[in-house]
């Protein structure tokens, strides 16, 4: 596994994310040296989803309001339904996302999160995958959407679901490795 060591990953979620697609990432993300952050414009604490019903709650780390894209190497967008829906409509979360690419910094993005892409305008133009559902969305913001378990394209990395999990990890870790980590200037 590559080294990621101070790498800075901001995870950008509101309640509702899909839980396993942010605890197991930044599992996977935080054993290579990474140092993530939750982001959201909530303050406090997230709720999870876990596939049918309400999860855990997690700690915010950093609230949307004081969270610059500056402070970080690499932006990491869970799904679930209810969460990407919540900030896609949200300039603030919207604007944070965009910057990321705007910088040509690494994002990856996975299930339902691919909405936050589509708000942003990062979608045009890119080969990814999402959850099913969000074909249509995507390619008409054109994209060129494929049914697989993990798409690579530039600096965005895409997965579809939670049974993807491990090889959306191992590609958002050989992805990162190349955003430089902790050398990379704030």
């Amino acid at each position: 596994m590559a080294d990621i060591s101070g790498l800075r990953v901001a995870i950008l979620v509101t309640d509702g994310f899909e839980q396993v697609e942010l605890t197991e990432p930044r599992k996977a993300l935080d054993e290579a040296g990474a140092d993530t952050s939750i982001v959201s414009p909530k303050d406090g604490q997230v709720r999870g989803w876990k596939f049918t019903e309400w999860g855990d709650s997690l700690p915010v780390d950093l609230p949307l309001d004081q969270a610059k894209p500056d402070q970080f190497d690499a932006l990491l967008l869970p799904g679930g339904v209810i969460n990407p829906d919540a900030l896609r409509m949200d300039e603030k979360a919207v604007a944070f996302a965009r910057a990321f690419f705007e910088a040509g910094k690494p994002v990856a993005s996975i299930c339902h999160g691919p909405w936050t892409l589509i708000e942003a305008g990062a979608a045009r133009g890119r080969r990814l995958t999402s959850w099913p559902s969000l074909r249509t969305d995507l390619q008409n913001a054109g994209a060129d959407w494929v049914d697989e378990a993990v798409v690579v394209d530039g600096n965005l990395v895409t997965s579809r679901k939670p049974d993807d999990i491990p090889a959306f990890n191992r590609e958002v870790i050989t992805l990162f490795a190349g955003a430089g980590g902790g050398n990379r200037p704030a």
